[in-house]
């Protein structure tokens, strides 16, 4: 799994901290959940990387430097009063835990491909892919993936795909031969399940599980969307995807991208609007407006650090009450929320599958560790895909006296008829304005207005109906009738994170159960059931606490909080303390009673 971490700045300060930028990568021989609490390989390209990330390395941790960039001018920009590479092994060692290795990687680099007549600077970009072969010596990693993908990815210029072949290779070949580097490591292939597998990000998950759900709908797919980090990349992705019946319209702003979009699944199609945390605020009142109109919408929430511009670049779980509450009026939407970033294809069929059967706009919660990381995703077999029925209007629909009554309900789902125009009979009222309970007519009627908002709110809790059981992870025994007596609950992204968490706690000899949340509104009808049969409840959130604070509303538990908002994931090793705190709080309050 990786974590990309990089500034909001389009030109950040080059050499300083806030202009530093990292790339994460945990690989392992077993699965795992995270991108990885402590590096164990720090491989600092300038005084400014490393003066930033040194505080995120376990004690022993090895640091490549490329001493190239190691200069006055750089070393004063990071906020250095001395070069601590002069200090190398010396008492007062400021990088003395470490296992620090210096390496001229810019310098070796550029003698390793100037036989290909580049510039000094495009020579020198090349010094990623001679760190990368290092590494790939030290771990024991195969060559010839590497060696192909740059084949493909610089394919129409020879001599830059030939300096990072060349670099990449003399990166490797470096490790091999020089003894600086006493140790080096093999991992083994993990075991994996059977099938085709590709790296993905989570904006690209989402973009192909919106294709599918055109597919499976036979609906086509129209995004109207205005570009904005983290969430521009499934526009990016989706507007390469014609074949597959998408439409893509960059609009002018927020408000033109989501009324596109609306006007779309009025026309028969299946609307999606993309967007962050300040979107979602400026396309409030057109999602009301889908509420209003019941219509099929997906709206997609790629949580970044706010509030306003906040930390554009940075992730947070923070707009749970704004997708739950954020609009004016009561207006309930649905709510998904993807785990991973693969996981992200299958949120997003879910949320195309509800939009569609219930007629309802439907908000997924994805944020920007799982639109950037990746992780390994098994490409899913088509016919395992879930069909999706989107039961159009026909004139059959028609009464005996040739009426057509637009806002009569399906018995099961309560969802209204999706009448596109185009179809003689079926011609109907639509707007904002509340209508009359089966015709569809204006209505000021108070008795009307009031039957119209508990309907449109029965219609959303139907949806838990149609939700498979929770699947509470208690290898104790059934759920409140094992050894374990606190439960960890999550949703979103901290998936990850509370289940490495989790998973120490039990190595270290102790009973937790975990249970995550994929459907926040309405919640699954077993939650509260699941809630109760555990002494302590803790809610790990990269906010201060929104799903506490439903989960206290709704089922009147003491559900604690572990909440983080500093612009990163979750740390494995944080949430252990927490469980492990809690824990021994439970076995004090037994013993004393």
């Amino acid at each position: 799994m990786t974590l990309p971490n990089f500034p909001a700045e389009i030109r950040a300060p080059q050499g300083t901290l806030p202009g530093v930028s990292s790339f994460q990568v945990h690989f392992a021989d077993h699965d795992i959940l995270t991108a990885g609490d402590a590096p164990d390989v720090l491989v600092a390209m300038n005084p400014a990387a490393l003066r930033a990330n040194l505080g995120d390395l376990p004690q022993g941790a090895t640091i490549i430097v490329d001493t190239h960039d190691f200069t006055a001018r750089n070393l004063t920009k990071a906020g250095y009063e001395s070069n601590p590479l002069d200090l190398l092994g010396d008492a007062n060692d400021p990088l003395g835990a470490f296992a620090v290795q210096p390496v001229d990687l810019t310098g070796m680099t550029v003698e390793a491909v100037k036989e290909f007549g580049l510039s000094r600077k495009d020579a020198a970009r090349a010094k990623n892919m001679f760190a990368l072969g290092l590494l790939s010596w030290m771990y024991g990693r195969p060559t010839e993936p590497t060696i192909a993908f740059l084949e493909k990815r610089f394919a129409k210029v020879e001599a830059i795909r030939d300096a990072n072949i060349t670099a990449f290779k003399a990166g490797w070949n470096f490790g091999e031969t020089t003894e600086a580097f006493v140790v080096s490591y093999e991992i083994k292939p993990a075991p994996m399940a059977p099938g085709v597998y590709r790296n993905i990000t989570g904006n690209l998950a989402l973009a192909y599980g919106l294709v599918a759900g055109g597919v499976q709908s036979g609906l086509p797919v129209f995004l109207g969307s205005y570009p904005i980090t983290p969430a521009s990349d499934i526009l990016h992705e989706l507007s390469k995807h014609k074949a597959f019946g998408v439409t893509t319209l960059q609009a002018e702003d927020e408000i033109a991208g989501i009324g596109s979009a609306i006007g779309a699944s009025f026309a028969g199609s299946l609307g999606v609007t993309t967007t962050s945390g300040p979107g979602i605020a400026l396309k409030s009142e057109a999602i009301g407006l889908a509420v209003m109109t019941e219509l099929p919408l997906v709206v997609i929430d790629v949580q970044r650090g706010g509030p306003s511009t906040g930390l554009p670049t940075k992730t947070e779980q923070a707009d749970l009450l704004q997708a739950m509450y954020g609009r004016n009026g009561e207006a309930p939407v649905p709510i998904v929320a993807p785990q991973s970033p693969g996981d992200c294809f299958d949120a997003a069929l879910e949320a195309a599958r509800i939009a569609i059967t219930y007629r309802t706009p439907v908000m997924l919660l994805s944020d920007g560790y799982l639109a950037n990381g990746s992780e390994p995703w098994r490409i899913p077999e088509i016919v395992d895909l879930p069909k999706i029925d989107p039961a159009f209007a026909t004139a059959e629909d028609l009464t005996e006296d040739g009426k057509f009554q637009p806002y009569a309900r399906d018995a099961e789902t309560l969802a209204r008829p999706w009448a596109p125009p185009g179809i003689a009979g079926l011609e109907h009222r639509i707007g904002g304005i509340e209508k009359a309970d089966i015709t569809g007519n204006i209505s000021y009627d108070p008795a009307n207005h009031d039957l119209m908002v508990r309907t449109r709110q029965a219609k959303i809790d139907r949806i838990a109906d149609s939700l498979p059981p929770l699947e509470v992870d208690d290898p104790s025994g059934p759920p409140g009738h094992g050894k374990a007596k606190v439960l960890v609950i999550g949703w979103g992204s901290t998936y990850g994170p509370i289940g490495a968490g989790v998973r120490r706690v039990r190595k270290a000899g102790h009973h937790v159960a975990q249970v995550h949340l994929r459907h926040l509104n309405p919640f699954p009808h077993d939650l509260g059931d699941i809630l109760h049969r555990y002494d302590k409840v803790l809610v790990p959130e990269m906010n201060l606490g929104q799903l506490s604070l439903l989960l206290r509303g709704r089922y009147l538990i003491d559900a604690i909080g572990y909440n983080q908002i500093n612009g990163m994931p979750l740390k494995a090793a944080d949430l252990e303390h927490h469980i492990l705190t809690h824990l021994t709080h439970l076995s004090e309050e037994l013993r004393a009673n």
